[in-house]
């Protein structure tokens, strides 16, 4: 077991090797060493114009917390009626990629984004809008309206899109803060290869994902902050066994992506394996930890998730999965476009068409619904039509009072579900009141009697708070 408590920053220790200063091209001296070399970044702030892409059991450390960002400082800045705009920082314009809350405006996707002295300002979506703290890029007139006076001030705006990506196997990388890198939605600041060891990194401000796993088999991220990007906080895909334990993932999607449906939030994984353990996951704008596509022998354990937008912890058209001893509260009130706090709208633990599932030993509490399982015609994966079936929820304490509506299943109507392939049974339910319709089974709405009479949880207890 991987305790919660323990998460959060590791101290990275000494560094022995090649020293990077600030100012030094990194990428071209990590080019230029072999296989195996380890590298120390010396304490400050390094530039990063190329993405660094270190060799098999490279080492990147610092044993003083260097700073690699992506961003270039703005200058030049003029008054603009009741603005101040700069010219010429822009890139071309590109396409938009991407699901934005706002699917009006349509901007969550535009990776350069904005730092006055350090703190990140918002985008709007026209030049009228922008007041103090806002900003507007045009990028047809290639011109970007500040709505804070820039006199005195540190203006920087995120260009380099990645600070680190290797397909190579090996790579360690401790000790560093990576910030303001301009990543494509899906696409990480740090993107790791496999087998690599992610460890004591605090990985913030960036415009897309965090840190994204692809094709990282048996990777190791351990005890790192990873907060305050601009879509999700890790990413996995297509990785086999990889660990992610001890890390505080929190308040991320700062930048306006889709909170209830999109990849946006804490954790996303796709095609993928492994642990996820002993993380504190809080106060994303999405999904706490989500299992999505084909994900294939995944644990989730031992996890605090807590005050997530949308669903603790969502399962979905996936397969063989472990859900235990996760405390789960408070998730699922911050949702908006596209959902609402039905069944169907998840709650602290959402099964969604997946095979195989076992929930045990989680303390669920204070979510917008408890124990949501759905049954969804959602087309076929690697072993065929998503279904779902064998789904076990036992030994947990589901807690139901004040805002949360409910525990059950639901299912469309081409997703009927057979009797005896979701089994509740010896759970403690805390309800406000006994006689609250606080359980639903495919459309029925039950008390806690008639939750039993239905066969389910018969040994399971019930207790009025």
């Amino acid at each position: 077991m991987v305790d919660s408590d323990e998460a959060g920053p590791a101290v990275a220790g000494p560094c022995v090797g090649t020293v990077i200063k600030p100012g030094q091209n990194a990428q071209s001296i990590v080019n230029s060493k072999p296989a195996g070399t380890t590298f120390c970044f010396a304490a400050g702030v390094h530039r990063i114009s190329d993405t660094i892409r270190p060799k098999a059991n490279q080492v990147l450390a610092s044993a003083q917390r260097a700073v690699l960002t992506g961003s270039v400082p703005l200058t030049g800045w003029a008054r603009s009626g009741s603005a101040w705009v700069v010219r010429g920082a822009l890139p071309s314009a590109y396409g938009k990629s991407g699901e934005c809350e706002d699917n009006k405006s349509n901007i969550c996707y535009l990776r350069e984004q904005l730092f006055l002295d350090d703190t990140h300002l918002t985008r709007v979506a026209g030049v009228a809008a922008v007041k103090a703290g806002t900003f507007y890029a045009d990028y047809a007139a290639n011109a970007i309206y500040l709505g804070s006076n820039p006199a005195g001030h540190s203006i920087e705006m995120s260009k380099t899109a990645t600070a680190i990506e290797s397909g190579a196997t090996g790579v360690a990388v401790r000790g560093l803060t990576i910030e303001h890198f301009a990543s494509a939605p899906q696409a990480g600041a740090l993107v790791s290869g496999p087998g690599w060891k992610v460890t004591a990194n605090d990985v913030r401000w960036n415009h897309a994902v965090g840190v994204m796993l692809v094709k990282a088999n048996s990777t190791k991220v351990d005890k790192n902050l990873i907060h305050h990007n601009g879509q999700l906080g890790l990413g996995q895909y297509s990785s086999a066994a990889a660990a992610v334990t001890r890390n505080v993932i929190s308040s991320n999607n700062t930048d306006g992506f889709w909170i209830a449906d999109w990849e946006s939030g804490g954790i996303k994984s796709t095609r993928s394996s492994g642990t996820v353990s002993g993380n504190v996951i809080k106060s994303n704008k999405g999904i706490g930890m989500w299992a999505d596509v084909a994900d294939d022998g995944r644990v989730i354990s031992d996890n605090q998730i807590v005050g997530n937008a949308a669903d603790g912890i969502r399962y979905e058209i996936s397969r063989n999965g472990t859900i235990e001893g996760n405390t789960v509260t408070g998730n699922g009130f911050g949702t908006g476009r596209g959902s609402g706090t039905s069944l169907w709208d998840g709650g602290g633990i959402n099964v969604n068409t997946s095979t195989g599932v076992t929930i045990k030993g989680n303390r669920v509490s204070g979510n917008v619904n408890g124990v949501t399982i759905q049954s969804r015609t959602r087309g076929s994966g690697p072993w065929g039509t998503y279904l779902l079936r064998d789904v076990q929820v036992s030994g947990n304490t589901i807690e139901m009072t004040g805002g949360t509506q409910a525990t059950g299943m639901v299912q469309n109507s081409g997703a009927a579900v057979p009797a005896g392939e979701v089994v509740f049974s010896g759970n403690k339910y805390v309800l406000d009141d006994l006689g609250t319709q606080r359980f639903a089974r495919f459309g029925t709405k039950l008390t806690a009697a008639g939750w039993r009479e239905a066969g389910l949880d018969t040994i399971g207890s019930f207790l009025a708070n």
